[in-house]
């Protein structure tokens, strides 16, 4: 039997369709299902419009950036190749470890999500066994290919999109009195007098919020080193994938806040264990659709199994790139005869069923602490994309380069990256910020919500320490790229 010889490179074997689902279907999901209902119980419908577009405009900026250096130099470690050339090779390794990790974790977060939501229909099933099958099911299709990945998360998204374009129509027509009586006029929307609840730190909560609620965009950046034409697939899945979020967000809130008082009490809950208080489930509820809870528990639970299928693989392709860089162990930028990193799947797998199998021992304590740590992982990518663009932009410009050579150009520069950066760190800075208004200060809540940030500190400078490096000439940032075909 002759053995398969191993692929000395990825495959570029992702669609433009895959690319568009992967950006869209990675920002729709339990943040729109069932925080877009806490968030207009927190502020208002008003408040949770305008926050939604303001993280929606940081989006906006944030995937333009991603896509001038994605289209002009696609790379499946873009987050560490990006910071590694165009910052410094500690920023590299500090930013690409701090990717991995957060979507490591994840796996293990939607792990324990998928076995809870499962519990909807069958309450006495051992968890253990949900979260083994779950897991193999989102390595089965890691490991066929790209295109395996591409092709389930394309399927997920279309799940996804149906439910909300779905819930917008069943949600317009019950405005208007077509559906489900009569209209409903603004009394909800604007209810006591305004459509704004909740004042200035309600506001400043919901736009934590909604930053979660948008994560996963940028996972369009990693799939662009195995896309068969990132030149043309990058630029028109951002360009198509902001606006229909931002649509579906926006219209979703809105429709919400028609037909449903914020005062609801079942909207304070985005508790897994009670799928029925979802808004979407309500909504439809009021509509006369009986099977409403069943649908979106199963809507959910796609939507947790689709994030955790995204986590493993854009874990292992930045495992794989750091590898090959030198910034992990070799053998993780082995590749199978399909093109995929094995070594670096594995690894990546057995880490997040590690940390699953923690919330089950102990009450769960170093599961949430993992979880913590991981909870601004993805707000430092974001500002890890805002400052890679801004030094490629004129590291490209010093080098002598004409904007005209970029395949797609990002607009509004450098309004754009700083607006972008800024706004992370409101972000970041804002995470919590009862733990400082309280009578007494809350020092265990600014530990566990703000430990991300001396981690990826302690790594950044750590590796500087080591390895002497410096942050790199602008005259001197590596910009060579290859046919991306």
């Amino acid at each position: 039997m002759r053995l398969k010889t191993p692929a000395t490179a990825l495959k570029q074997s992702l669609k433009s369709r895959h690319m568009t689902m992967i950006a869209l279907g990675g920002s729709i999901g339990t943040g729109l299902f069932l925080a877009s209902g806490s968030a207009i119980s927190s502020s208002g419908p008003g408040g949770a419009i305008l926050a939604y577009a303001a993280v929606g405009l940081m989006v906006y900026f944030l995937m333009t950036s991603l896509g001038e250096m994605a289209t002009y130099m696609p790379d499946s470690g873009s987050f560490s190749t990006y910071g590694t050339r165009f910052v410094s090779p500690a920023f590299g390794f500090a930013v690409g470890w701090n990717f991995w990790y957060n979507w490591a974790i994840t796996i293990a977060a939607e792990l324990s999500a998928a076995t809870v939501i499962i519990k909807y229909w069958f309450p006495d099933s051992p968890s253990f066994l949900w979260s083994l099958l779950f897991l193999a099911i989102m390595f089965a299709l890691n490991i066929l290919s790209a295109k395996g990945y591409g092709e389930s998360e394309y399927w997920f998204a279309i799940i996804k999109i149906a439910v909300v374009i779905i819930f917008l129509i069943v949600g317009i027509l019950m405005i208007f009195g077509i559906m489900g009586g009569k209209p409903v006029g603004f009394e909800n929307f604007n209810l006591g007098g305004s459509s704004f609840h909740g004042g200035f730190f309600a506001f400043v909560g919901v736009f934590m919020a909604a930053g979660f609620s948008f994560q996963g965009t940028e996972l369009i950046g990693v799939a662009a080193g195995e896309s068969e034409n990132p030149r043309q697939n990058v630029p028109r899945a951002i360009k198509q994938v902001f606006w229909r979020i931002l649509i579906f967000y926006i219209l979703a809130i809105i429709v919400i806040g028609f037909l449903i008082p914020y005062t609801n009490p079942n909207l304070l809950k985005t508790d897994l264990n009670n799928i029925g208080v979802s808004p979407f489930t309500l909504v439809f509820q009021k509509a006369g659709l009986a099977f409403a809870a069943s649908v979106m528990n199963a809507v959910i639970l796609s939507s947790v199994l689709s994030a955790g299928n995204s986590g493993m693989y854009a874990s292992t392709r930045v495992l794989y790139a750091m590898a090959k860089d030198g910034l992990a162990p070799k053998f993780l930028s082995r590749l199978n005869s399909r093109g995929v990193p094995v070594y670096a799947l594995l690894i990546t797998t057995a880490i997040g069923m590690l940390a699953f199998l923690a919330s089950l021992f102990g009450d769960g304590v170093v599961y949430n602490w993992l979880l913590n740590a991981s909870g601004m992982c993805g707000f430092i990518n974001w500002l890890g994309i805002a400052v890679c663009h801004y030094r490629f932009r004129r590291a490209f410009l010093a080098q002598g380069h004409s904007l005209d050579e970029l395949p797609y150009r990002a607009r509004w520069f450098p309004f754009g990256p700083i607006f972008a950066f800024i706004l992370c760190i409101i972000a970041i800075l804002g995470q919590n910020t009862g733990a400082f208004t309280g009578s007494k200060i809350d020092w265990y809540g600014i530990l566990v919500t703000y430990v991300s940030i001396p981690l990826f500190l302690a790594v950044w400078f750590g590796y500087k320490w080591k390895k002497k490096t410096k942050l790199t000439p602008l005259e001197q940032c590596d910009l060579t790229t290859h046919d991306p075909r």
